[in-house]
């Protein structure tokens, strides 16, 4: 009975272990998977669409789908969890506009 016990509490403990560590893979890129995730271009958090870097400090970034994910803080990523569809819909949308917007010419210098 004490064996059955003891195989039974390392079963469960085993599987947490294992679903705990599957989900912390799937938000987090390796660190040789960072040359094979598409960069977030964008300057803004896709979830508050405040500035990164700004007054919430470093950005938090994570990966999800092959995608880098750049958020202005932690807290944007409840918001992002609820909806990850939507934002990276949105996201790929707002990479495409920044993508196919036409750059400004460049200024010829002048002779002086």
């Amino acid at each position: 009975m004490k064996l059955l016990n003891a195989l039974i509490a390392t079963a469960a403990l085993s599987g947490a272990l294992l679903v705990s560590t599957s989900l912390f893979a799937a938000d987090s890129a390796k660190p040789g998977d960072a040359k094979n995730l598409k960069p977030y271009t964008l300057k803004t958090c896709i979830v508050s669409d405040e500035k990164l870097e700004g007054e919430m400090g470093k950005p938090y970034v994570f990966s999800r789908d092959g995608q880098e994910i750049k958020l202005c803080c932690k807290d944007c990523l409840k918001d992002f969890d609820k909806a990850p569809a939507k934002y990276m819909k949105k996201l790929a949308a707002a990479q495409k506009a920044a993508k196919d917007k036409p750059s400004a010419p460049a200024q010829e210098h002048s002779s002086h």
